[in-house]
């Protein structure tokens, strides 16, 4: 199940006090089983970097160079800030994935590249950290973000890609009902390397069909 919850606005804290949303959609937070997801905030780069540096061997060889200050508070808060200028122009939706249980930091998961008019279309990506792997965390907060997608932002269709021997981030695609579309040579810079991504999409029609879909 996944219940949409308004979150606390700019004075609640979990985004910088000068940041101002004109639509109440965009303070959601989002809810799925045992996670709960929200933007970042200032406050939350100890538990961030922490569970990063924790993570670094495992990440890296999924991800882009990281910058030597990448874990530094003032890059976190450069982080925060570009994720809710995106938040607000409504070209990305940025979210921590926590255990509701207890708010421990899981990892993260995004829609980037949003575009409107006659494209209506999003890029997902996702991180868990490394001991919280292969448990089930990133398949449920998936789910939410899917189902606030295409119900609340209104998209058509969500872009994908991963390298082909990620074979846990191809198997989460293809449990959605993700699509293998092509294979991009040289999409996308990781770890220092030019690298080719096996791409995938899943439409709002596809995911009308799905349990996820009709669950309440």
């Amino acid at each position: 199940m996944v219940a949409p919850r308004r979150g606390k606005g700019a004075q609640g804290g979990w985004l910088p006090a000068w940041f101002r949303l004109p639509g109440a959609r965009k303070w959601d937070e989002l809810a799925s089983g045992r996670i709960r997801l929200r933007p970042a905030r200032f406050s939350d780069w100890k538990a961030w970097s922490e569970l990063r540096a924790a993570s670094k061997a495992f990440l890296t060889p999924f991800e882009s160079t990281w910058p030597r200050d990448m874990l530094t508070r003032p890059a976190f808060a450069r982080r925060v800030r570009r994720q809710a200028e995106e938040w607000e122009a409504g070209t990305a939706y940025h979210y921590l994935v926590l255990r509701a249980a207890d708010g421990v930091l899981l990892g993260g998961i995004n829609l980037t590249d949003v575009r409107r008019g006659n494209v209506q279309s999003g890029s997902l990506g996702y991180w868990i950290g490394a001991s919280f792997a292969r448990q089930g965390y990133m398949t449920e907060a998936m789910r939410a973000v899917l189902r606030y997608a295409f119900r609340d932002l209104g998209l058509h269709r969500i872009e994908a890609a991963c390298l082909p021997d990620n074979a846990a981030s191809r198997r989460l695609l293809e449990k959605f009902g993700f699509v293998q579309e092509g294979y991009a040579r040289q999409f996308l810079r990781v770890n220092g390397m030019w690298r080719d991504h096996i791409t995938f999409s899943l439409l709002q029609e596809d995911w009308e069909r799905s349990p996820d879909a009709r669950a309440p």
